[in-house]
């Protein structure tokens, strides 16, 4: 049914509210009803009048026009299809309460726009914006879909909508399926297509278990939020849902237009897809220039973490949510590839995929609230940082069957016999523009099997919290720093938010980062010869390892830190380089969003240990060859360990001021420095 209204009672004799019945098919489940419904629609000033020029027809009629004036809202409360529909300036259509409005212009979603972030419901709602659109031109009101993410109700519009009893046709805009076949169970060969706002593709929820077979979706435009994947092109949540997508191709472009959003406990299982997402054009402009850390409004990454974008491929939120990829391309223009954030114990999977970013900035994977990463056999190529840690228990090895069919089982994959034992078994290389690792949070990461890593700067970089690093070389496995360091402790240099009142996002990144100027003080409470459980720790079994270890944790009191050691243990190892306390200095003294690209760049000095102890155990048949100035606070060689220098000098051993005999089987603890000449 269609159904003008207009605010003025008293309009002239010939102009009363039309009200034309249109016939729609039947559809399969009955329409859903919700209470308070988000409808956009401006006051009518003027008297309105809607134009149809036929009647009658449903989703399939033709020959039928609709006309919206200036200062006219018109309702539907019916799926309307036209052949050209007009909207003036100032002129709108809107839906019942419990329903969401949706046009499709031959089989593409199209015109919907967001309003803005600041008016006062978050700009989470769309319109319809003015215009002529002509074709088969579908007005589709469903039933809404409404997801609350902290206290604020997105309005979700989808093409397809599936729960446990399978597709809800109430809740979706089957005129945006073009193509394929789609069931309770599976939607096989579909294309989905979308050039207008915040509309998404398949929403998988309710402990549904679907499949989606080799769909092909493209949108472009505006998505809102990733953080409940409003305007992402696949959804997968909620308690009991699994969802395999199998085939898939997924290109999006758009401000967080996300491609793959695993939320609220869900199982969602990628596999032999190509996912890509590229950065929007228009970040709204009541958007605060230096972005917001308040997650329901984040729609740029964080440029404190020393990148730019506004889109990120995937998602993966909520309570003990699985996602896994397999034999799969997933990558982003920027910001990241594969993410998890906003979630608690989570499992993020990668077999067999490449991970890229393709202009020059961002992450492979984001992790935070003890996630667990497995990246088995994948090929990395990304801007700055393969991981980006906030506390996690990640693992980059090989794709052994084994090891792969350990986590189809655990992880409840659905891999069958025959896709096991086609799955080649592969190494995972990672070739990273910055660092493999970079650390804000606690956590540990595992490098085995023959992973190959090539980073253009360091190879792990962390913030003075206790990182946990181990690599096992037997099968391998090599670290290749382009800057020749291959660890680096340091206080962190992020700018913080900082809290704002008066708009609609809590936090703005206005920080400033500010390089000390004087030198740090020495605690008279920590312990430089002893580890600790707040330390960073790193052990190398198996391994030749050509690079430096650096430790300038000021300590001290310094943010609520008394010190920081840096403790390493070698195994049947070579390292040939300097490992030592040390100061370090930014490229400028000032990090501003003007300057995030200097976040984490600095140069070391190394010098006496203050609060930044360095603990160093060679173990059994393990060699440390100095190239330059090492100072330490504790050295342990075992039974058949050695220290060395380059090929025609020496190194040379003080204790606390004093020269000292370097012998095996000794431990050395004070102020240790070891030259070379």
């Amino acid at each position: 049914m269609v159904r003008t209204r207009s605010t003025d009672t008293d309009r002239p004799a010939g102009t009363g509210t039309l009200d034309r019945e249109v016939s729609y098919r039947a559809r399969n489940r009955a329409l859903l009803v919700a209470v308070g419904g988000l409808v956009l629609a401006p006051a009518l000033a003027t008297p309105a009048v809607a134009e149809s020029a036929h009647k009658g027809g449903g989703r399939g009629g033709s020959g039928r026009t609709l006309t919206v004036r200036s200062g006219e809202t018109l309702e539907l409360t019916a799926t309307t299809t036209v052949t050209e529909l007009t909207i003036a300036e100032g002129g709108a259509i809107s839906a019942p309460d419990g329903t969401r409005l949706t046009l499709t212009v031959n089989g593409v979603e199209t015109g919907s726009k967001l309003g803005r972030l600041t008016d006062g419901d978050g700009g989470v709602a769309t319109a319809i914006t003015a215009g002529t659109y002509r074709g088969t031109v579908v007005l589709d009101v469903a039933a809404a879909n409404d997801v609350t993410y902290d206290a604020m109700s997105f309005p979700f519009r989808q093409a397809v909508y599936v729960d446990a009893d399978g597709v809800d046709e109430s809740r979706s805009v089957p005129s945006d399926v073009r193509g394929g076949t789609v069931t309770d169970d599976e939607a096989r060969d579909i294309t989905l297509r979308s050039n207008g706002e915040a509309f998404n593709g398949v929403y998988v929820t309710g402990g549904a278990t679907y499949r989606l077979t080799r769909p092909d979706i493209a949108f472009q435009g505006n998505g809102r939020c990733d953080f409940v994947g409003y305007g992402a092109a696949v959804v997968g949540t909620g308690a009991g849902t699994n969802l395999v997508i199998d085939g898939a191709t997924i290109r999006n472009e758009g401000v967080v237009r996300t491609a793959v959003i695993a939320d609220a406990t869900a199982n969602v299982v990628v596999k032999n897809s190509t996912i890509h997402c590229a950065d929007g054009d228009h970040v709204p402009a009541e958007y605060p220039a230096s972005g917001s850390g308040d997650t329901r409004y984040m729609i740029t990454v964080p440029w404190m973490l020393g990148i730019s974008g506004n889109v990120r491929a995937t998602n993966l939120l909520g309570a003990s949510t699985r996602a896994s990829y397999i034999n799969s391309s997933i990558s982003s223009e920027k910001w990241g590839a594969l993410s998890v954030d906003g979630g608690s114990n989570c499992t993020l999977t990668a077999i067999n995929s490449r991970v890229a970013n393709t202009g020059g900035q961002g992450y492979g994977s984001y992790a935070i609230g003890n996630v667990t990463e497995n990246i088995l056999g994948c090929t990395y190529d990304v801007g700055d940082y393969a991981l980006i840690h906030w506390g996690a228990s990640a693992h980059y090895g090989d794709s052994t069957r084994a090891a792969v069919a350990a986590l189809n089982e655990s992880l409840e994959l659905g891999l069958t016999a025959s896709e096991l034992r086609r799955l080649p078994e592969r190494a995972t290389t990672i070739r990273a523009g910055r660092f493999m690792v970079l650390w804000y949070a606690a956590g540990s990461v595992l490098v085995d099997g023959g992973t190959q890593v090539d980073t253009g700067e360091t190879t792990f970089m962390c913030k003075a919290v206790a990182a946990n690093v181990t690599v096992d070389g037997s099968r391998g496995a090599r670290l290749t720093p382009g800057n020749g360091v291959i660890f680096q402790l340091m206080d962190t240099d992020r700018p913080s938010s900082v809290a704002v009142t008066g708009k609609p996002w809590s936090t703005e990144m206005l920080g400033t980062y500010t390089e000390p100027t004087t030198a740090p003080t020495r605690s008279a409470t920590w312990d430089t010869t002893t580890a600790q459980s707040t330390d960073a720790r790193a052990a190398f079994t198996d391994i030749d390892l050509a690079g430096d270890f650096y430790n300038a944790v000021r300590g001290g009191g310094n943010a609520s830190l008394q010190g920081q050691n840096l403790v390493l243990d070698f195994t049947r190892s070579t390292v040939r380089g300097v490992i030592s306390a040390t100061s370090t200095r930014h490229r400028v003294a000032t990090i501003t969003i003007d300057e995030y690209r200097q976040i984490s760049e600095v140069a070391n000095t190394p010098g006496d240990v203050v609060n930044n102890g360095v603990i160093v155990t060679l173990g059994a048949r393990s060699t440390w060859t100095v190239t330059g100035t090492s100072y330490l606070s504790s050295l342990t060689l075992a039974a058949d360990a050695a220290v060395t220098a380059p090929r025609g000098k020496k190194v040379r051993l003080t204790v606390d001021g004093t020269p000292t005999a370097i012998k095996a089987g000794t431990t050395y603890t004070g102020a240790l420095t070891l030259t070379v000449g």
